[in-house]
């Protein structure tokens, strides 16, 4: 038994230095009880492990919530999607990415946190990596009886993280340097959008417009079903579409079945350089 606990320290401290890029994969660990791994953590500045995880939370901003009534949730559960998306001021607009990782591929494609809410498993295990980069932000959590009141929590894998809307791109933006677009009008279906995303992102497409009739990308349900796709293709809203892509060289085709439909893979549309 005394052998068994010495390996399982040794080996949380072994996965500490390689996620701190101490020791490489490939580098041979010799286990040696005078020199123990966190010594030459302390060596190197570090600290142990338990000391390290305390110090870690000291860092974080941890409010537990006791209520699922609590205001400062207002963003999580009483705040319609209008009023989040704030169209009035749109400098203040908020969304929310669900599961750890939506929210890691918001993180990675340089969307900013306001604050995140789950339960403290969470917080030392699958969205750990989450939490540490959120210093300076608010993370809520409390147990799962209380947390489950909030509307949609179950379907989220117990974490949600409020962030801040990115500034609104032009057209020319997103059409610069691309040679194929999507154009999404009027689909007010949340789950079509995000799945005309995902499909999107799996097709090489180099961006995407909408018309101001179609459904926000950026709602719960359609960031949920794109799988974070919302987040790594450049999007943005247009009011003229048709005219102005063909002032910029593109050619439209429009996704039909009919007997005069033709494959996406047919040579004729390799050929276009717009499209």
């Amino acid at each position: 038994m005394k052998h068994m606990q010495y390996i399982e320290y040794y080996l949380s401290e072994v996965v500490f230095l390689l996620r701190k890029n101490i020791i490489s994969a490939k580098q041979p660990i010799i286990i040696d009880n005078n020199v123990s791994l966190w010594k030459q953590e302390k060596r190197k500045g570090l600290e142990p492990t338990g000391t390290r995880e305390k110090r870690r939370e000291g860092f974080m901003q941890i409010i537990e919530i006791t209520s699922a009534n609590d205001p400062r949730l207002a963003v999580y559960s009483t705040l319609t999607e209008a009023q989040l998306r704030n169209r009035l001021e749109p400098e203040k607009g908020i969304f929310i990415a669900e599961s750890p990782k939506v929210i890691r591929v918001a993180l990675q494609a340089g969307y900013r946190p306001l604050s995140l809410l789950c339960e403290r498993k969470h917080i030392e295990g699958d969205a750990s990596d989450i939490a540490e980069k959120l210093t300076g932000c608010p993370i809520y959590t409390g147990p799962r009886e209380v947390l489950s009141q909030l509307t949609g929590y179950t379907l989220t894998r117990g974490v949600l993280c409020a962030m801040h809307r990115p500034a609104e791109k032009s057209m020319e933006e997103i059409c610069s340097g691309a040679s194929r677009i999507v154009l999404i009008h009027g689909v007010v279906d949340s789950t079509n959008i995000g799945a005309i995303f995902r499909s999107a992102a799996a097709l090489g497409m180099d961006g995407i417009l909408l018309t101001r009739d179609s459904c926000d990308p950026l709602n719960r349900r359609a960031v949920r079903v794109s799988m974070g796709s919302v987040f790594l293709i450049p999007w943005t809203w247009t009011g003229t579409p048709y005219e102005s892509l063909r002032q910029m060289g593109f050619k439209t085709m429009a996704m039909a079945l009919t007997e005069r439909s033709i494959p996406l893979d047919s040579p004729c549309l390799a050929e276009e350089e717009k499209l």
